[in-house]
């Protein structure tokens, strides 16, 4: 029974991840037959790279703000949606349809509305006002892209929670307000801590998808303006396959999933820390 699945995990992970380092350790440009190996040669010029540098600052920024974003939005919504009713019923399937649209096309989508000769800004211009620079602007594009992912994403956070808030005694949350407790105090004293393992959950999930973004880049922003909007995850694609060289590209995701797993690991840590002070 073992042996399928360590087939299967070893062909799908296992082989593809040695395959990237090797790959990584060449200057294969992704045609010729025989790669010449240049060692660390590719892991150096990374350390020297300024477009890798900004493109790690921009894809840093959008998994904080983004994962903050994800997980706030995604609890409070739980938090109202809870509870069996037809009305919240809806609302779920409401909340949770964004993430079923293909990210491209929910960069499409986005880019129709909020691009210098989309929707929002025709309304804005036909009322005398000038056009918001939602994509042409370095800061406002970044911001843009941020809400986009959150409004794309934030409903499978919403079920994720909801699971975990059905799984929360319900008998602790009726002796809590036995005792006199507001809703603010049982959902901090008593939700929140039963909530623990959704929140470690959801945040490492957030946190790994949007520090692999690149598709809604790709449809929103291409990049721009002037690569402000690059992601390391869409640098890796446009040097590995615009640039031709493979090599490189295979050394720069080599490099982001390692930093991937080590802040997957080291939130997971932190929470389990903190479930064990609560605990003590």
């Amino acid at each position: 029974m073992v042996a399928p699945a360590t087939v299967l995990y070893t062909v799908m992970l296992i082989v593809p991840v040695g395959l990237a380092f090797y790959l990584s350790l060449t200057d294969w440009d992704g045609f010729s037959a025989n790669p010449a190996f240049v060692g660390a040669g590719n892991y150096a010029d990374l350390l020297d790279d300024p477009e890798l540098r900004r493109a790690a600052a921009v894809t840093l920024l959008i998994a904080a703000a983004g994962t903050a974003g994800l997980n706030l939005l995604g609890l409070g919504f739980a938090l109202l949606v809870n509870g069996a009713s037809r009305a919240n019923t809806f609302f779920r399937i409401v909340l949770f349809y964004p993430h079923v649209l293909s990210a491209l096309v929910v960069g499409f989508l986005w880019s129709a509305i909020l691009g210098t000769s989309g929707a929002v800004n025709n309304l804005v211009t036909s009322w005398g006002g000038e056009v918001l620079p939602f994509l042409s602007d370095p800061e406002w594009a970044t911001v843009t892209m941020i809400a986009v992912l959150v409004w794309a994403g934030f409903g499978v956070n919403v079920v994720l929670y909801l699971a975990g808030l059905q799984a929360v005694p319900h008998s602790l949350i009726e002796a809590a307000r036995i005792d006199g407790a507001t809703r603010w105090q049982v959902f901090r004293n008593v939700t929140l801590p039963a909530l623990g393992p959704s929140v470690t959950v959801n945040i490492v999930l957030s946190l790994v998808t949007l520090l692999k973004t690149y598709d809604l880049v790709v449809s929103l922003t291409a990049g721009g303006p002037a690569g402000q909007t690059q992601t390391v995850a869409y640098l890796i694609l446009w040097n590995s396959f615009h640039d031709a060289r493979l090599g490189f590209g295979s050394a720069q995701s080599v490099i982001l999933m390692l930093v991937t797993a080590a802040l997957a690991f080291v939130v997971t840590r932190l929470r389990r820390r903190g479930e064990l002070a609560v605990h003590q």
